[in-house]
């Protein structure tokens, strides 16, 4: 019978490998949020992470397999926060409005995303089939939760549950942009929920607040 076990790289091993390739993402967000895409270097990245070229490229083979990672650990972040599949479309929409608040804690995050999904607007970009997937399943899951939330009755008369949708996704892009220039021009969250409540009937923020500041605490204030 053949040993299996033999073959088999030992759990210390495979837990050593998880926490390296999470420190070369972290050290892509940075460096691709500062530099851009195209200027950031694998071998900047690799140096932040006290490596060589060539050891990067033994978890990642180029940089376009990077960038996707990038990418996807982003989204898995944000799946943490906003469950487009629940039940109550309303609920959804106050998860967006938690998202919100929780990416302002990630700056760096946000600029990578803004940045690049500027820079994917040319077909050349490789991020570019991602971002125009991205936004599809986006404007389809908040419609869906707009859907639902019609269908409950709650849903403003005269109100297009698509156009709704790519209001929103139109809103949030443009906040963080605004914020990312001047973080004390606007607050994301705010104008979000503001937003929603124009759409929806009887949309309820009691308990919203406490339940965003409890899952992400907002920075504390300054001293002038």
């Amino acid at each position: 019978m053949t040993d299996t076990m033999s073959t088999r790289r030992p759990r210390g091993e495979y837990a050593k490998t998880a926490a390296k390739r999470t420190a070369i993402l972290d050290a892509a967000l940075e460096v691709f949020s500062e530099s851009g895409y195209r200027s950031g270097s694998l071998r900047d990245v690799a140096a932040r992470v006290g490596m060589s070229e060539a050891g990067l490229l033994h978890h990642f083979p180029n940089k376009s397999a990077l960038l996707q990672a990038v990418l996807d650990h982003r989204d898995d972040l944000s799946r943490d926060v906003v469950d487009f599949t629940l039940e109550d479309g309303v609920e959804s929409l106050r998860q967006l409005v938690m998202l919100a608040r929780h990416n302002a804690s990630v700056p760096g995050v946000v600029e990578l995303y803004t940045t690049l999904s500027a820079e994917a607007t040319s077909p050349a970009h490789p991020a570019h089939e991602y971002f125009k997937a991205r936004y599809v399943f986006v404007r389809d899951s908040i419609k869906d939760a707009f859907d639902r939330i019609a269908a409950a009755g709650r849903l403003q008369s005269g109100i297009d549950t698509y156009r709704a949708s790519v209001a929103t996704v139109a809103l949030m892009d443009g906040l963080q942009v605004q914020w990312l220039l001047d973080p004390a021009s606007t607050d994301m969250a705010v104008a979000l929920e503001e937003f929603f409540r124009g759409f929806v009937q009887g949309y309820d923020l009691e308990g919203l607040e406490q339940a965003i500041d409890a899952a992400h605490p907002a920075p504390a204030e300054q001293s002038a």
